[in-house]
C-alpha cells in the first residue's frame, strides 16, 4: 500500500515488537529431525540481524508457520528480514519474517 508510519523518538513503541510470524512455506529447516511439529513448543536462542547477539526466544509451530516468541521486546522487526534460530552453537533454522 505504500504506506509510512512515523513516529518520534527511538523508544516509540511502534518500534518495538514482543515476536514474529514465519509462513509454512518460509521456514527452512538445517536437518529433517529437528522439524517442529504442529503445537508444538521449544526454546531456542535467536537473531533477525546478521552477527546480532542471540537473545531467547520461544518457538510455537502452528498449522499455518512458525511464531517466535521474544523474551524482551526487540526494535525494528521488519517483514523481509530473516530470522535464524539457535541450539547453542548449532544453526537449527531460519525462516523469512512477515
Amino acid at each position: 500500500t505504500n504506506t509510512v508510519y512515523v513516529g518520534e523518538g527511538e523508544e516509540h513503541a511502534g518500534l518495538n515488537r514482543k515476536g514474529l510470524f514465519i509462513k509454512e512455506h518460509d521456514i527452512h529447516w538445517v536437518a529433517e529431525e529437528d522439524k517442529m511439529e504442529t503445537g508444538e513448543t521449544r526454546d531456542y536462542q535467536v537473531r533477525i540481524r546478521y552477527r546480532q547477539t542471540l537473545f531467547n526466544a520461544k518457538l510455537e509451530k502452528t498449522q499455518n508457520g512458525l511464531i517466535i516468541h521474544f523474551e524482551n521486546y526487540k526494535k525494528a522487526v521488519a517483514k523481509g528480514q530473516f530470522a535464524a534460530w539457535y541450539d547453542g552453537d548449532k544453526l537449527v533454522g531460519s525462516g523469512v519474517i512477515q
